[in-house]
């Protein structure tokens, strides 16, 4: 074979080599099982309940007093919650508790590696009220629909402060049979729907676990949610929250490179507070990592009792304020203002009170010059 000829056939021989592996991948690709599944939203599944409380505020140390469990959750893997619909498992074949070791139900038998494993954990998750007939609602993003789902409830005489969860204390209270995506009610991503369960003679605090068997392959999610049946003492609930519907969460989200509560301390010392309206300010920061930081300022009020205030500063650096706790924070250009939110306004003289938040930053991260700070008598 001649030279020409010989090149034509070892460029005709890898086209044709190459074609076939974009082809294998392809089919790979389109193959491959959906990269967005679902859960309970009501009452929420316990990951995405963290989710919809914290998810654009993960890092607020407040979550340690407010939402232990759920910070609990956050510190021990953020991956839980930025995945709270992919809690399954493969391959169990209908043989749940073979699968699943008692303990260890939550986080559907250490799945994914551990990933959700801090759902097994013992203690006040918080609850949504419900009646003794109740419905659960499932989200189901990617329409895989269901083989069936089932709706357990924990016995009366179990105490989930206490107890890790075993399949000896459930009892079934609700399932449906196969039901295709086309029965579901159509989300604006994927589709829903809606289970009863009847659960009578519960008083207090119980857990709603919930099995879901995909349609799409063998695939089995498992779901706990914590509810409040009322009649048996104070329990902490759930608070309404504003945060993104379950449509807006991709699948995966971003997890911190570090946290801010383990960054370096700042090597620019805190701002001289400066006296004006009665109160004062001071501003230091408590954290930085590449692109961003934490900061938390400390409001005193060094005159008579005072019904509200507020700080403001300037940033030089083009630094931006993500999310606050403890005050209502606005920016305007490079000014950022602080008021006072509800239960914190009120301070008798010689009184403190602070707020934090996280926020991003460039290269540099100076402590702002002036922070002022005014009340309300």
């Amino acid at each position: 074979m001649s030279t020409p000829h010989r090149r034509r056939a070892l460029v005709a021989a890898a086209l044709l080599a190459v074609g076939t592996l974009v082809a294998a991948l392809l089919n790979v690709t389109l193959a491959g099982p959906a990269s967005a599944h679902g859960s309970v939203v009501d009452p929420a599944s316990r990951n995405y309940g963290c989710w919809q409380r914290w998810g654009s505020d993960f890092q607020n140390p407040a979550m340690a007093t407010q939402d232990p469990m759920c910070w609990q959750a956050w510190q021990a893997d953020p991956n839980a919650m930025w995945n709270w619909n992919g809690l399954f498992r493969e391959g169990v074949a209908g043989n749940h508790q073979a699968a699943i070791p008692d303990g260890q139900l939550c986080s559907a038998g250490h799945t994914s590696s551990g990933r959700y494993n801090a759902l097994d954990a013992v203690g006040a998750w918080k609850t949504a009220p419900v009646t003794g007939n109740f419905k659960i609602k499932l989200y189901d993003q990617a329409s895989h629909g269901a083989d069936y789902i089932r709706v357990y409830v924990t016995k009366q005489g179990f105490d989930a402060l206490t107890t890790p969860l075993r399949w000896s204390d459930l009892e079934l209270a609700g399932q449906i049979g196969n039901t295709p995506a086309s029965q579901w009610t159509p989300e604006s991503t994927g589709v829903s729907i809606q289970v009863p369960a009847s659960a009578p003679g519960r008083t207090g605090r119980h857990i709603v676990y919930t099995i879901w068997q995909a349609s799409h392959l063998d695939q089995s999610y498992y779901l706990c949610s914590d509810v409040d049946f009322g009649g048996g003492g104070p329990s902490p609930t759930t608070s309404p929250t504003t945060g993104p519907s379950p449509t807006t969460s991709p699948t995966t989200g971003p997890t911190p490179t570090s946290s801010p509560t383990g960054g370096p301390t700042p090597s620019t010392p805190p701002t001289t507070p400066n006296p004006a309206g009665g109160c004062t300010a001071t501003y230091r920061i408590t954290g930085q990592w590449n692109g961003g930081f934490q900061a938390e300022v400390q409001v005193t009020n060094g005159g008579s009792p005072v019904r509200g205030w507020s700080v403001s500063w300037n940033y030089q650096n083009g630094q931006q304020v993500g999310s606050a706790w403890n005050a209502t924070v606005s920016t305007n250009g490079t000014l950022v203002t602080a008021r006072n939110v509800a239960y914190n306004g009120t301070l008798a003289p010689g009184a403190s009170t602070g707020f934090g938040f996280v926020g991003s930053s460039g290269a540099t991260n100076p402590v702002p010059g002036i922070v002022s700070c005014t009340t309300v008598a």
